[in-house]
């Protein structure tokens, strides 16, 4: 524990880290109640979360701000001032799900209880919110409801002692990638030395005309790509500039190179990957609130300390071998649109709200230049060549939402952060819908 230094009172602090937003609310609601039913003064829990969550069972909707109330003002404790609260003596543990997991630094941080899957790096970032030290605070404590000590300690292990490298990485490797690159005469040379001129202006020479200058180099080499009538020739090159661009990132950090010509490569590189579309696609499943608990069984499977000494030591995986197997991607489903509206822009926008995007999406996908737009184009085109009509689309039903509609036009941020998630889910849906085969009877 850990206690003031002229005082017998204890100051530590707990986290409980749970498998989801919908569940650290849940536990901020039962913490309160068996508070309250057992009489309890000196103990005060504060949740944090982003955005809004509704909770299916009781219909209510639930943020950040109003699930925490200052003990001393009786307000709401916005997010940014939730960390130097918590850090007070008025509150002694937090409920999180994602947030905090990381980056958090609160020396009074001595307990944590988890109730959720980690793993590799996760866990250890983690548990290290343990590890801040201050006088008096004794060693910290786990409870873990879900993790096997062995998987805590696999994930450790290459941490310990000192982070080596399994196996030296191989510098030359970027030449190799550039010569394979410079070959296909996807881009000339002569293009991205103006770019480079662009993109390396000192700070006070620069101005909002530069990025249409970096994109007018960048085109003649999308034009090409586009141009190549090889599907695998055109995916192999796009394979060759991914791992160079992760390679040079990597080996950068520990490798003064002197030839300006591979950081300029790799500054052109990173700006033109995302106007060369890849066939790959991959979707991922998560399973998130829709998977709910139904009992629970508390059995001690474990305790003690896990011994990092134990073992051969392991080391740190860095770049060995180029490969040019495609990175999963998470998309982001329409539903997402909501919680990012109001993570970035403290909205307080609901299900009903998130019902009207639905319906603009519908309505989308229903109109013909919308689909011949979506089956002609790679999705940065498609964006380009909708948005007037999505604007129209927002303008038509202004009655049924006009929060939404009127920040839409009015705010150039709000519209960025939503647009795209918009758009690419009228992409995905007018091509899945058009590749599916309709059946007759």
């Amino acid at each position: 524990m850990i206690t003031a230094a002229n005082t017998k009172s204890f100051r530590a602090k707990a986290m409980v880290v749970t498998s989801s937003r919908l569940h650290a609310i849940r536990f901020k609601l039962a913490f309160e109640r068996y508070i309250k039913e057992n009489g309890y003064t000196d103990i005060r829990p504060l949740v944090a979360f982003s955005g809004t969550v509704r909770d299916p069972d009781s219909g209510f909707s639930y943020t950040e701000p109003s699930m925490n109330m200052d003990y001393v003002t009786g307000q709401t404790i916005s997010e940014g001032t939730l960390p130097s609260r918590f850090e007070s003596p008025d509150y002694q543990v937090l409920l999180v799900a994602n947030k905090y997991q990381t980056g958090f630094d609160q020396p009074l941080l001595h307990t944590m209880y988890v109730d959720k899957r980690l793993d590799g790096v996760q866990a250890v970032q983690t548990l290290s919110r343990l590890n801040r030290m201050i006088p008096g605070k004794d060693a910290p404590f786990v409870h873990d409801f879900v993790n096997e000590a062995h998987d805590i300690f696999r994930a450790f292990k290459p941490y310990y002692d000192k982070t080596g490298l399994q196996q030296a990485s191989d510098p030359s490797q970027l030449e190799s990638l550039k010569y394979e690159l410079d070959q296909t005469q996807v881009y000339y040379w002569s293009e991205i030395q103006a770019f480079a001129q662009v993109f390396y202006k000192p700070p006070e020479r620069q101005s909002p005309a530069d990025h249409a200058q970096m994109q007018k180099h960048l085109q003649p080499a999308v034009d090409r790509f586009r141009g190549i009538a090889d599907e695998n020739a055109k995916q192999e090159f796009r394979d060759w500039l991914v791992a160079y661009v992760k390679v040079y990132s990597f080996l950068s950090q520990i490798i003064p190179y002197g030839d300006p010509d591979l950081e300029m490569l790799y500054s052109y590189g990173r700006f033109l990957l995302p106007h060369l579309p890849s066939d790959r696609e991959q979707v991922a499943v998560k399973f998130g609130d829709e998977v709910e608990l139904q009992y629970y069984r508390l059995q001690r499977i474990y305790a003690g300390p896990i011994d990092l000494k134990q073992g051969d030591a392991q080391g740190v995986k860095s770049p060995t071998e180029v490969g040019t197997a495609e990175a999963k991607e998470e998309k982001a489903p329409l539903s997402k649109i909501i919680e990012v509206l109001n993570e970035r822009f403290g909205t307080q926008f609901n299900e009903e709200d998130r019902l009207f995007f639905q319906q603009i999406k519908e309505r989308a996908c229903k109109n013909e230049h919308v689909i011949r737009t979506a089956l002609a184009n790679p999705l940065d085109r498609f964006e380009m060549g909708i948005r007037k009509l999505i604007e129209d689309l927002m303008i038509e039903r202004m009655g049924e939402n006009d929060k939404i509609v009127t920040r839409y036009m009015g705010d150039r941020n709000f519209q960025a952060a939503a647009y795209p998630i918009l758009a690419r889910e009228i992409f995905d849906a007018v091509r899945e819908n058009t590749s599916t085969p309709t059946s007759t009877d």
